[in-house]
């Protein structure tokens, strides 16, 4: 176990083998959208060479909607200022909290699914493995 910030020391340090995450959505070009911190995780995978894989069911792929189209979802401010009924962070303070990113495919190593393997690019390899 370790806090999340140390992620990149722990990878920095050769600690780290490979990184495997899930998908809430991945669409036709293989950009993932995924909890919060997920794309930080694949760029310091990418830093240091660490193969970054996604491993999420077929039922995740949209391959209908561009990234363009899709709004993280912004989770109400007091999940970060407030611990049992007490803030803790001062009144004003603009507070972002996002619950999801966006990964992009250049950051992407794999896509493992019960239905195969996707490798880049994307575009080709989703739309095999996800027929209509």
């Amino acid at each position: 176990m370790l806090t999340d910030t140390a992620v990149g020391h722990i990878m920095a340090n050769g600690m780290v083998d490979k990184v495997i995450v899930g998908a809430d959505r991945i669409m036709r070009d293989g950009h993932i959208f995924n909890k919060i911190g997920t794309s930080q995780l694949a760029i310091l995978a990418k830093t240091f060479n660490i193969p970054f894989i996604v491993a999420a069911p077929s039922s995740s792929f949209d391959l209908q909607s561009d990234t363009k189209d899709i709004t993280i979802e912004e989770r109400d401010p007091a999940e970060v200022t407030t611990i049992r009924g007490k803030r803790i962070a001062a009144k004003g303070v603009p507070i972002l909290n996002p619950a999801f990113d966006l990964t992009p495919p250049h950051l992407i190593d794999t896509i493992v699914t019960e239905r195969g393997i996707a490798k880049p690019p994307y575009s080709r390899s989703i739309k095999a493995l996800i027929k209509p």
